[in-house]
């Protein structure tokens, strides 16, 4: 409790008195200890957002390579999406801290839990991944002898395996925006509609640069149509996020969560802008590409940072709080 500070003056008739004044409230806690637990995440969660959501846009990129006849594309993408999940479930992994815990997390599929729905999209979403990316090697093998069979089958196997990646890749994009809502992380939890929306498009815009990067302009028509809508999704929700949640907002505007989503949307107008002009520049179109990845990166860790930065300041949590009673004692909620 902060204490009353007083000062000497003049009451009336002149004689003397004492005045109190209060001054602002401090927001500290029992004992200078936070009143949320700070998530114990490191670095290699935020690492986690992103690799996922460049798998999955990969997986987008290269099923539109597939339907639309650019196989550099496509090529692109499944190589692309198997690497990044093969990171991606590794940095889980090893913030689980054991190989076994993730195995255990197949044995109940509990709908309520964003954790075990992740588990389960990634356990569904990798091997198709896969398959898809391994198809890529076929013409590789021999065309006579032991291989020639695998070399036969492994196309078809990858264009349907490659569809079926891109089916469960939107969930995979979104699904960790869920997570993030649903604890009790002030500025992400009061983040519910945006985060997925911003997953989304850092997805759709990471995709669009590995296209940007690998195929040649000819082909990359689908990557500069995905760079556009996901460069959408993901200025508006970080831009929302920045301005809608009130207080909640100001971790996302300061300190390296504001240094990460300014860079963030920086790079990903400079990505956009790149790719439209530079349909006939090769140099152009993989400088934009690199753009769209790394703001990619830096709106993930600015969110990761941000919802961090909330948990650790008491005031994030009372001050909403307060506002809530308010306005239900006054008949507003």
């Amino acid at each position: 409790m902060p204490r009353v500070a007083r000062r000497r003056g003049r009451g009336r008739g002149g004689r003397g008195g004492e005045e109190l004044r209060v001054p602002e409230a401090e927001f500290t806690s029992y004992y200078g200890r936070p009143i949320l637990k700070a998530p114990v995440w490191r670095w290699d969660i935020a690492a986690y957002l992103f690799t996922g959501g460049l798998a999955a846009g990969s997986s987008l990129l290269a099923a539109g390579g597939q339907l639309t006849g650019r196989p550099a594309l496509r090529r692109a993408g499944r190589v692309t999406a198997l690497g990044a999940v093969t990171a991606s479930a590794y940095f889980l992994i090893n913030d689980l801290g054991r190989p076994a815990r993730f195995h255990h997390m197949l044995r109940v599929a509990k709908p309520t839990s964003p954790m075990s729905v992740g588990t389960w999209i990634l356990t569904a979403y990798g091997p198709a991944a896969g398959l898809a990316a391994v198809a890529e090697g076929a013409p590789l093998l021999p065309a006579r002898g032991v291989f020639s069979p695998v070399r036969r089958l492994l196309p078809p196997a990858g264009q349907a395996a490659g569809l079926a990646a891109a089916a469960v890749a939107p969930a995979l994009a979104t699904y960790t925006g869920v997570l993030l809502a649903g604890t009790a992380v002030p500025s992400w939890h009061e983040a519910y509609p945006e985060l997925p929306t911003i997953f989304a498009g850092s997805a759709l815009a990471s995709g669009a640069g590995v296209g940007l990067l690998a195929a040649p302009c000819a082909q990359a028509g689908p990557a500069r149509r995905m760079a556009v809508a996901g460069a959408a999704l993901e200025l508006w929700g970080a831009h929302s996020v920045e301005t809608r949640l009130g207080l909640l907002s100001e971790p996302y505007r300061l300190g390296t969560a504001g240094r990460l989503l300014r860079a963030g949307r920086l790079l990903t107008a400079a990505g956009v802008v790149g790719a439209l002009a530079g349909r006939r520049s090769r140099v152009l179109s993989a400088l934009s590409g690199a753009a769209l990845l790394a703001a990619s990166v830096a709106t993930r860790f600015g969110i990761f940072h941000g919802g961090v930065a909330s948990a650790r300041d008491p005031r994030y949590t009372v001050l909403p709080q307060r506002e809530r009673i308010r306005r239900r004692e006054a008949g507003q909620v």
